[in-house]
């Protein structure tokens, strides 16, 4: 006899949104002034479902501000995620506002955006002082890199508590229709996911995550966080933040649930 519909249940555990509100200040910065408000923006993200902030604190100021990093460590009511290059410069901001978590990130100032993982395989004595240094603080560190195994094994060497895998080559293949180079990418991605969790890190991924490409990532079980940015803000443009954040959290938990169906 059937004992009918089975409740669903997740097959993972529960999986984090970090959304990025860089590209808010960027229309902010186009024309100048206050408006579209960061914080505000950080504010409506949590209300639709984020469980933390990200903010990208360029050396350029190209985006996010000083004041904004200010204004989001002292308002915010979910963690603060500062994504920051290993400088001296950004270590000093970290530490005077000690945020939840810093991702250590390549930057070069001719990028429009991050364009790959921080090379942590040939990293001399200066990363590991910036990531001693940010730990000594409280601050958990987390290292942006290739879905490689190297990159996986020198961050662990660092001392890194968290490695985020670059997702940009997956998503890159995704919008050429190309599905034997998204399967080639996801397996990689994979791969470094297990390693990662296999050698004590905690397993983050993003950069250009979209509603067609996050399922796949989503359902690696090793992940618990994705930090998406560009994509909802662009998606806000046509029908508001906080239904798009609503759309991707919802993707996002029915990735990690069983198929529909069954008896038991």
């Amino acid at each position: 006899m059937s004992a009918g519909p089975r409740t669903m249940q997740p097959i993972l555990g529960y999986l984090r949104l970090g959304v990025n509100i860089d590209h808010v200040a960027t229309l902010r910065n186009a024309r100048g002034g206050r408006h579209p408000d960061p914080l505000r923006a950080a504010h409506l993200a949590v209300e639709a479902g984020a469980d933390g902030i990200t903010a990208h604190l360029r050396e350029d100021r190209r985006h996010i501000s000083d004041a904004d990093i200010t204004r989001l460590k002292s308002e915010l009511t979910r963690p603060l995620n500062l994504e920051m290059a290993a400088t001296d410069e950004m270590l000093a901001i970290a530490l005077k506002h000690v945020p939840n978590a810093c991702c250590l990130v390549p930057e070069r100032r001719e990028e429009r955006t991050t364009e790959g993982g921080l090379n942590v395989s040939t990293a001399g004595p200066h990363l590991a002082r910036i990531i001693g240094l940010l730990k000594d603080k409280g601050i958990r560190v987390s290292l942006f890199i290739e879905a490689d195994a190297k990159a996986i094994e020198a961050s662990a060497r660092l001392g890194a508590d968290i490695v985020e895998l670059h997702t940009g080559a997956y998503c890159e293949r995704a919008l050429d229709d190309d599905a034997t180079g998204m399967a080639h990418e996801l397996s990689r991605i994979a791969t470094a996911a297990r390693l990662g969790a296999e050698t004590g890190l905690e397993v983050h991924a993003g950069h250009g995550l979209t509603y067609n490409t996050v399922a796949a990532v989503a359902r690696l079980p090793q992940v618990v966080e994705l930090n998406i940015g560009h994509f909802l803000v662009g998606e806000a443009v046509f029908g508001g933040l906080d239904k798009a954040i609503r759309r991707m959290r919802t993707l996002m938990d029915g990735a990690r649930l069983p198929a529909a169906g069954g008896s038991g």
